[in-house]
């Protein structure tokens, strides 16, 4: 599958940052507000601003979205908390752009909220304090504006001089890229969502909506939410980003289970902000969750951290990827629990498992024909096709009509996986050759076991559902998988490998198996164990089979690998660890695919130097001509390993996102606790 390359975006420009609603209390380790999370954000905002200062290469400059301090203007408080804020960015040397938020300047202008409204003698206490609350400035091409979206619909006088500057700055912005930022969004779920306090009102909203869609606008950064969302509004990619210092816990209402911390406010692993790589033709917004990292006043910064960053615009691990179980793009009315929100709920659509697809640089998954059908989710299906996502589309019998009807290529489908008994899949050829014809896609037959041994073991018969072939299933099927291929029935055939199932050493089978047929196939790893009412949690196991799998897809021809559920399955039947769990957390197979993607995204050319040695959880192989170990073991049998390697070989921990030098990773697994030297290491050496 031909991945989107680097060349269309051009050569990198240079990066900056974005962080949005610090909340900093006018004294560490105190807040008004009644959670204890509001009194770490100092804390946080200082490891965010250690870690910006630590980083290298620098980016060019740092954009703030607002929410800068949490007391508002009209409290005594507020100086005190703009001096602490001075004093926690102090180790930022380059340019901190402010863009003013409610807590700086007043609240937008609605007659129903009972905190002090944006006036002018707000902006003067926020212009005295911290300088402009509208401006812009040019980039190397790029021309930045800064927006205070708290004028909007306000009456105030500044608001009619921000429209008019603003028209003008975008009017003769000329050859420069237009970026945007500001603190409300204007809006959350669609643009004519009614009012609420997450929005720009009408009138405005509509003006600025018009603004973001004139040509040369190219992104929209807003803050205000604490929460992730993304969507496109004409050219304009628009980002929603999260907090540094706590979540808007409304929103956990996406989850299906309860919220962790002080019932959501305080779920550190939504908490982060976002590193922005700039090209000459467009930019990759990279999130960075910080997971409430803190680091108090006086003590030493944190050592930095290497940002192994990926994303869907330059990952090039094009086959394998994941099947969305779940709804991955579900709009849902939020309750109205009071608070910001009393009067009425509102709608918005859970994000999170498109952002942990970005983080992990997934840009291949399998959904169901649901989703085609849906004009919401197909929608979304063809925004996220624009830069880079793909999907393989499974369907019980022929794709029907509405599939064929929904312009599958523009949604990115690259392929339908068809599920049909053997009868049905010899009746069905010709509708199956004229649906190959019709959509351009690729067509994988995935067999259903109606009836066969399998299902009865002398004891127990099993009503549950197969579909794929196994492996002795495929050579029987040998013949009848080339004719039909041969006669454009199909292109390929879906192969279930059991989680027990060795990876290596079945993916060669199947890769021979395409070479000589010239099947292409589509190999579904099975999560799940063989017992339907036993949970399979080995995190580490499945970490370990995700590496592996991504490290073939790229040295095998003729087979993708698709993981056959993103998100666990904590009820019904097979429960099992997924890559993400139900609050959207990546797990560690969630971390190995964003590594291999980041450490080896510039690789073209993949060779397998040794596979014999799977059995000892070693898979040796080239990329562009350097060799690497991925070593998959346990810590007394990795520390053996890395024993043999010169000390100062460069260690990618896959699992646990961490870089360093062998002696490093040695002095780690040595001081190991007992209870955890079990468990799988998962680790990527270069020779």
């Amino acid at each position: 599958m031909p991945h989107l390359p680097h060349a269309t975006l051009g050569a990198p420009l240079f990066s900056f940052v974005v962080v949005a609603d610090t909340h900093i209390n006018e004294q560490d380790g105190a807040s008004a507000s009644p959670y204890l999370t509001n009194r770490l954000a100092n804390d946080r905002a200082r490891h965010v601003f250690q870690e910006i200062a630590a980083m290298d290469p620098p980016p060019r400059f740092v954009v703030h979205l607002g929410d800068i301090v949490n007391p508002v203007p009209s409290l005594p408080t507020f100086h005190d908390a703009v001096a602490r804020y001075r004093e926690i960015a102090q180790p930022v040397t380059l340019p901190v752009h402010l863009v003013p938020g409610n807590h700086d300047v007043g609240d937008k202008c609605v007659e129903w909220m009972p905190a002090g409204q944006v006036c002018d003698a707000y902006l003067a206490t926020y212009r005295e304090a911290f300088g402009q609350d509208f401006y812009a400035f040019d980039e190397e091409g790029l021309r930045c504006i800064i927006v205070n979206s708290l004028l909007l619909n306000s009456g105030l006088p500044d608001e009619a001089r921000q429209r008019a500057w603003l028209e003008e700055q975008i009017a003769t912005a000329g050859q420069r890229r237009v970026f945007l930022f500001m603190h409300y969004p204007p809006y959350i779920f669609a643009p004519d969502e009614r009012a609420n306090y997450d929005n720009v009102d009408e009138p405005a909203r509509s003006w600025l909506l018009d603004l973001i869609r004139r040509p040369g606008v190219e992104a929209v950064f807003a803050g205000h939410v604490h929460n992730f969302w993304y969507d496109r509004v004409g050219a304009a990619e628009f980002y929603m980003l999260p907090s540094t210092a706590f979540l808007r816990h409304d929103f956990t209402e996406f989850y299906r289970v309860a919220p962790a911390t002080e019932f959501g406010r305080g779920d550190a692993d939504k908490f982060g902000y976002f590193i922005v790589d700039v090209y000459t033709r467009g930019h990759v917004a990279h999130p960075v969750r910080t997971m409430g990292r803190h680091s108090q006043a006086g003590a030493p910064a944190a050592p930095s951290r290497t940002l192994h960053l990926t994303h869907p615009k330059t990952a090039t691990f094009d086959d394998v990827g994941v099947e969305l179980r779940h709804p991955w793009t579900e709009r849902m009315q939020i309750t109205a629990t009071g608070g910001v929100q009393e009067f009425g709920r509102k709608w918005a659509r859970n994000d999170y498992p498109l952002l942990a697809l970005w983080e992990m640089g997934a840009r291949l998954s399998k959904v169901t024909d649901m989703d085609l059908h849906d004009p919401e989710a197909r929608a979304r299906m063809a925004q996220m096709a624009r830069f880079g996502h793909r999907y393989i589309v499974t369907t019980l019998g022929v794709p029907k009509a509405a599939s064929l009807e929904a312009q599958p290529a523009q949604c990115g489908v690259a392929a339908f996986e068809v599920n049909l008994t053997g009868a049905s899949f010899q009746r069905q050829q010709e509708a199956l050759r004229a649906a190959r014809q019709a959509t351009g896609a690729a067509i994988y037959y995935a067999r259903i076991a109606a009836f066969d041994d399998s299902h009865y073991d002398g004891k127990h018969f099993s009503h549950f559902v197969k579909s794929g072939l196994t492996l002795d299933e495929l050579a029987e099927q040998r013949e009848t998988l080339m004719v039909a291929r041969a006669a454009g029935v199909i292109d390929g055939v879906t192969v279930r490998l059991d989680a027990e199932e060795p990876l290596c050493p079945a993916a060669h089978v199947l890769a021979a198996f395409a070479e000589e047929t010239g099947c292409l196939v589509l190999a579904s790893l099975k999560t799940s164990g063989p017992n339907l009412a036993t949970e399979r949690a080995e995190d580490d196991v499945l970490a370990a089979r995700a590496a592996q799998a991504m490290i073939l897809s790229k040295a095998l021809r003729g087979v993708r690998f698709v993981f056959d559920t993103f998100m666990d399955v904590d009820r019904g039947y097979y429960p099992r660890h997924g890559l993400i769990d139900r609050r959207f957390t990546p797990r560690p197979a969630a971390t190995v695919f964003r590594m291999l993607n980041a450490v080896l995204a510039a690789a073209t050319a993949f060779r397998l130097v040794s596979h014999n040695d799977d059995a000892a959880g070693i898979l040796h192989f080239e990329a562009d001509g350097a060799l690497y170990r991925l070593l998959c073991m346990d810590a007394r049998a990795m520390t053996a390993q890395l024993a043999a390697l010169p000390a100062e070989t460069v260690i990618h921990g896959l699992a646990d996102g961490e870089t360093g030098a062998a002696a490093m990773w040695l002095r780690r697994l040595q001081d190991m606790p007992a209870g955890e030297a079990g468990a799988l290491q998962v680790l990527l050496a270069r020779a």
